[in-house]
């Protein structure tokens, strides 16, 4: 198998001003690319993995051998966080249907949502991510992962499981340029520029097989 780097599908000002070209540019063609190349090392030679693709090598963690796991937690994990990540942002979408619904449900309200996961991503101690989740019961909750760790692990790596909806990226090089070390103003941000269109997909989506594999994945 051979990861790529995906096409970020935007011009790298398309989410000024909230985050600057800049930003973007760096973002995506030097740290992502740099995830790319090192997943790919990562996972070369392994057997058993051919042709799978990234969330199937994460999902399957405990098969990579001990002394190539925290390779591929690390890049494997980098890569995909990220795909996931540009997708997540556009301008002008509007939160509505079915996920507007299941959020006022399971928060009480849109605000008590972007509070509760806003502390997630602000709170994050170092380097991670922020995580909006849908549970095999169909519940929406919020999460938090370190470094470069991904839902997709499941419950061993990162203490929970479930099927990601929406990620909020808070290593630094996410936001430094522009905020510095402001990281709550980037989050704060982040709120104007999330593609709920693409997240209204994924959770209208969340019941297909892929979806009963990876939360199967530790009884296989």
């Amino acid at each position: 198998m051979t990861f790529k780097l995906p096409e970020l599908g935007y011009a790298y000002d398309a989410l000024e001003p909230i985050i600057d070209a800049e930003t973007m540019h760096l973002h995506h063609d030097k740290h992502h690319q740099t995830y790319v190349n090192n997943a790919n090392k990562a996972v070369e030679g392994l057997i058993g993995f051919e042709g799978m693709c990234p969330g199937q090598v994460l999902a399957l963690l405990d098969k990579v051998p001990a002394e190539r796991r925290p390779s591929v937690r690390n890049h494997v994990g980098g890569h995909i966080n990220h795909t996931l990540y540009w997708k997540c942002m556009k301008k002008g979408t509007e939160l509505k249907g079915p996920l507007k619904e299941a959020i006022i449900r399971d928060f009480g309200s849109v605000e008590a949502l972007r509070e509760a996961l806003s502390k997630m991503a602000v709170s994050q101690f170092g380097s991670g991510w922020a995580w909006l989740m849908l549970s095999r019961e169909g519940k929406l909750f919020v999460a938090q992962t370190s470094n470069q760790d991904s839902p997709i692990m499941g419950e061993k790596y990162v203490g929970f499981t479930g099927y990601p909806l929406l990620n909020i990226d808070v290593w630094e090089h996410a936001y430094y340029l522009k905020y510095k070390s402001n990281r709550a103003d980037y989050v704060s941000a982040f709120w104007d520029i999330i593609n709920w269109d693409y997240v209204s997909e994924r959770f209208k989506h969340a019941g297909n097989p892929h979806f009963d594999m990876l939360l199967n994945k530790n009884k296989a």
